[in-house]
């Protein structure tokens, strides 16, 4: 399969990190960008000093990246400085009076984990230790057996990695993770802190498998890590090895069809500074939303899924993000804060039940990388990015600067603000505001054809996870692959980085579950 021609629509994580590997396999590749910059999702934004994620924020799974990197003839130590955060997290739960509730620090290892555990329940200290065992075993199962496996077909159902890795995932599969953590521990926060994950994966915790107390392992035991300079540090990580390895990088290139002929993909239509262009491609690689390329890129002949399935599909949440350049120091606030408020079914109710509606005290995230980096805002300010979960809905509006944005959008990021103050005791936040921008569900359909807006792409749900999530590799189109969130294995940076190679499995020809052996 050396030298074939491989086109790469979409110049997010997945999209690059896919180019990046064919390119080293002996591929032409050109990959294409709808925007200005490449990233997607892992975007940045500057502004008076202020330099801003606009997406991805946690470093997690950093034995996938590594990988990706030694795939790459690297590593990780010569692409990133990271820095690991103890704590992890902070927890701000929602206040029952006036004052707010004691902040909770959430650090990483067993031991440490164990000692919180057990300092807010009698005994939960020796049952986390179980829990985390459990989700220890599980991770290294799903990562050595399903997560890099490309399910070629049916008879890798039956491997023999596979077949060994069963017993640790299948029971997981009948219950969800909510009420796998609620069976464990009776504190609220506690079971918030191993659920919340759920909201990672784009799904509710009531509706999430309770195979997902995998991502335990992440947070709680391997811990969570920063890189220098932001997530966008990461990405022009990406573009430098794609130049590296010769990939033609076009961005401003938006792709309006791919076409096949004879049951083969033949070429990618795209326009670029006006004027419309044509690549005759032996590959093609779609790393833009999967509903995106089967309704408007194909022809209905050339489409892996019939019209019900997105009728049907449980998409996961959208945002209003908000990014806040703060005069003053928040010492309140950690490198990560979450708020939880205490009726969860009622906020998730909220996101994906019917009708859906914008929750009235969301549980929300936010980040402060100038708690860690000194270069992401001006001194004596602090940089804060805010993610408020809301259903997938484009009709909520679009964001903008300084207040631009429409009214429900800017209705939610003022309640954010007015939240952040009152549970984690800044009551003169909004005062002190100097840059604000904001970002909402109809900008995820504008600037990454997302659909309805979605944040994140379809839910993880049973129905929607692993090898049930999507295809790979077109039912219709030889030659025809996709990659990325709304595809396989699902959302996340260290995802995207295996959906992209899955992608380099099946030009390969090769139908092994695990990760690729590494040059």
């Amino acid at each position: 399969m050396s030298g074939k021609r491989v086109v790469v629509v979409g110049g997010g994580v997945s999209g690059l990190a896919t180019a990046c590997l064919l390119a080293r396999d002996g591929h032409d590749v050109t990959l294409l960008e709808k925007n200005r910059d490449f990233g997607g999702r892992a975007g940045a934004w500057e502004k008076d000093g202020f330099t801003f994620d606009t997406g991805p924020s946690w470093y997690l799974m950093p034995e996938v990246f590594e990988h990706f990197y030694r795939m790459m003839g690297t590593n990780t130590a010569e692409r990133l400085e990271l820095v690991p955060l103890q704590p992890g997290y902070r927890i701000y739960g929602e206040p029952s009076g006036a004052e707010p509730e004691e902040a909770i620090d959430v650090p990483a290892g067993d031991r440490a984990v164990a000692e919180l555990f057990e300092s807010r329940e009698r005994g939960a200290g020796v049952r986390i230790r179980t829990y985390l065992a459990s989700a220890t075993k599980t991770y290294r199962a799903a990562v050595r057996s399903f997560l890099y496996n490309p399910f070629s077909s049916w008879r890798d159902f039956a491997s023999r990695a596979v077949l060994a890795s069963a017993p640790a995932v299948l029971p997981l599969l009948t219950r969800s993770l909510w009420s796998f953590a609620t069976r464990r521990f009776q504190d609220l926060r506690l079971r918030q802190i191993l659920a919340y994950p759920a909201v990672f994966l784009g799904t509710s915790p009531f509706a999430a498998p309770a195979l997902y107390h995998l991502m335990s392992h992440m947070d709680l035991v391997d811990g969570v890590k920063y890189p220098v300079g932001g997530f966008r540090a990461f990405v022009a990580s990406l573009v430098d090895i794609a130049r590296e390895n010769g990939v033609e990088l076009l961005a401003d290139s938006d792709v309006k069809a791919i076409s096949s002929a004879g049951g083969a993909v033949r070429s990618v239509e795209y326009t670029r500074n006006g004027e419309a262009h044509r690549l005759y491609a032996d590959i093609v690689v779609s790393a833009v939303d999967e509903h995106h390329t089967e309704t408007v890129l194909l022809e209905p002949a050339d489409r892996s899924y019939p019209e019900k399935r997105w009728g049907a599909q449980v998409s996961g949440p959208s945002a209003v993000l908000i990014m806040l350049g703060v005069r003053g120091e928040l010492p309140q606030l950690r490198h990560h804060t979450l708020f939880f408020s205490n009726d969860w079914h009622d906020n998730f109710d909220a996101i994906f039940g019917s009708p859906t509606r914008i929750p009235e005290a969301p549980s929300l995230y936010v980040c402060t990388p100038s708690a860690t980096d000194d270069g992401v805002a001006p001194a004596g300010c602090e940089n804060l990015f805010v993610l408020v979960p809301l259903p997938a809905d484009t009709k909520i509006g679009a964001g903008g600067i300084d207040g631009a944005g429409d009214e429900l959008v800017n209705l939610a990021a003022d309640r954010a603000i007015a939240q952040i103050g009152a549970w984690a005791g800044i009551p003169e936040l909004s005062s002190r505001i100097v840059v604000q921008r904001t970002f909402g569900p109809a900008d995820f359909a504008t600037d990454f054809n997302s659909f309805r807006g979605s944040a994140l792409g379809p839910a993880h749900t049973l129905a929607q996870s692993a090898f049930f999530r999507g295809v790979t590799r077109s039912r219709r189109i030889d030659g025809l692959f996709y990659t990325g969130a709304t595809s396989v294995p699902g959302v996340g940076l260290p995802m995207c980085l295996i959906s992209a190679e899955l992608v380099l499995k099946h030009v390969r020809g090769d139908h092994s579950p695990g990760p690729l052996e590494e040059p």
